[in-house]
């Protein structure tokens, strides 16, 4: 399958960067299946940046990764996505023991749900309800070092 990472470099060997964590599933190195939504990604990062976007693509062959390192796949919000997500924003250093994770991207107005249940203001179950009816979009975290082997780099593309 073909991932996009959206930003302002051009990353040929996928890093994980200290800041990165307190993010969805963690610190990692973040990609999408959906072009579109790299696109958006690196023209935000563009704009706050001062910097030219740029979108860079990836061949993953996640059959190959799910037999070698511990990939966790969330195919839609569940309990056990919720969970994770409020662990990794509410501790930087939370460690979740899974190589790769796919699921669904907390941003918008899923973002503030989830923030609401990181704050306390709203249960589990009653977020979950809500997410149901949230459009999403797609993310895979490549979260540790063995796992960074897996999005083969084929080109960087800028954005004027």
């Amino acid at each position: 399958m073909i991932l996009y990472h959206g930003g302002t470099d051009i990353i040929e060997k996928p890093v994980i960067r200290p800041q990165s964590g307190g993010r969805d599933f963690g610190r990692g190195f973040y990609c999408t299946d959906i072009r579109s939504q790299a696109e958006k990604w690196a023209q935000r990062q563009g704009r706050i940046r001062k910097l030219t976007a740029v979108v860079n693509k990836y061949e993953f062959d996640i059959d190959d990764a799910q037999c070698k390192v511990n990939v966790k796949i969330f195919k839609d919000y569940s309990e056990e996505w919720l969970d994770l997500v409020v662990n990794c924003r509410k501790n930087p250093q939370y460690i979740h023991g899974f190589d790769i994770v796919y699921g669904k991207i907390a941003n918008d107005d899923v973002g503030e749900t989830i923030q609401a249940v990181v704050d306390g203001l709203m249960p589990f179950d009653f977020a979950l309800q809500k997410l149901a009816f949230m459009p999403s979009n797609n993310q895979y975290c490549f979260c540790t070092e063995k796992s960074l082997i897996y999005p083969e780099f084929i080109e960087s593309v800028k954005m004027e």
